[in-house]
């Protein structure tokens, strides 16, 4: 599985700061930890960047290869300027990820191509002009009637072609949630070989109070995987998320929060739902992940209190 580590984000105060006084120190010491707590590839998110996209780009790659050498970088930005000016600064044979295009016309016409020249993975939204649909069979639609057919039509390989059924968060959009679990479970079977899939795993929590994030994140993490999930962006400095992604990847029981999490896996994996007989309501931190499947199923109502009543 591949764990994007998404730190190096301009909505951080912090990150914006540093980037604006290009504070090299700052990237150095932040790209370090996210590979040392386990990440496989740096997400790069600069924002548009409209104008000082490719120097800001250009200067980030610089600092951030020198922390981590060898590392793959996705880079984030709607820039396409400043995205080539990244991939012409990777030498030959480091990894490199495009985030984003979507299925709309214009960016359809320019991304892939862009990934196709210089052998990147692309990352493709769901998500047409009109928007992010809201039914998993609207999304997988796209995907088949618009980014994979663009794909293979600039000769991008299938394996390098990662969609991202688009996150929605539980605070305004919780009916929702549940259909990007289907998504992914639909675009695993929906071609032969199929593409990968990408989450940006940090968006089910979006407005949602930041001591109740991390609990969200990882269960919906768990629920992601049982159905085939092959890449995601994370806070890879979340350790409770990674102990949750290390225990689903190595059928670690030895716990009884790590036999619930591989009771949750092979329930959502098998089209079912986690029973309550499965829980030790006993256990306070058992209980909590239950009410947050609950949650992520839309079977309850979300509300910031939801773990109190």
């Amino acid at each position: 599985m591949l764990l994007i580590g998404e730190k190096i984000h301009i909505i951080a105060p912090k990150v914006k700061e540093a980037l604006a006084a290009r504070d090299g120190a700052f990237f150095v010491d932040l790209a370090r930890k996210q590979r040392e707590a386990g990440a496989d590839a740096l997400d790069l998110n600069i924002g548009p960047q409209k104008k000082a996209g490719p120097e800001i780009m250009d200067w980030l790659v610089d600092v951030v290869l020198e922390a981590v050498p060898g590392m793959t970088l996705s880079f984030d930005t709607t820039n396409l300027a400043a995205i080539e000016a990244g991939l012409r600064k990777l030498p030959q044979g480091y990894g490199a990820i495009i985030n984003s295009t979507s299925a709309e016309e214009e960016r359809l016409a320019a991304v892939p191509p862009l990934a196709a020249k210089y052998g990147a993975k692309l990352i493709a939204l769901t998500m047409a002009k009109e928007g992010i649909p809201v039914s998993a069979d609207a999304r997988v639609s796209i995907a088949l009637e618009k980014l994979i057919p663009r794909a293979q039509e600039v000769g991008l390989a299938m394996h390098d072609l990662i969609v991202d059924p688009l996150v929605l968060t539980v605070s305004g959009c919780q009916e929702y949630v549940p259909q990007c679990i289907e998504a992914v479970r639909m675009l695993k079977m929906v071609t032969d070989p199929p593409p990968m899939v990408n989450v940006g795993l940090s968006n089910v929590s979006n407005a949602v109070p930041a001591a109740m994030r991390p609990l969200l994140n990882r269960v919906y993490m768990v629920m992601l995987m049982a159905v085939g999930v092959d890449a995601a962006i994370i806070d890879p400095l979340d350790e409770d998320l990674m102990t949750a992604i290390r225990i689903v990847q190595q059928r670690d029981a030895s716990t009884p929060l790590g036999a619930l999490y591989l009771k949750l896996h092979d329930a959502v994996a098998a089209g079912a739902e986690l029973e309550p007989s499965d829980v030790d309501l006993r256990d306070p931190v058992q209980v909590d992940v239950w009410k947050t499947v609950q949650v992520l199923l839309n079977k309850v109502i979300y509300t910031d209190s939801y773990l109190r009543l």
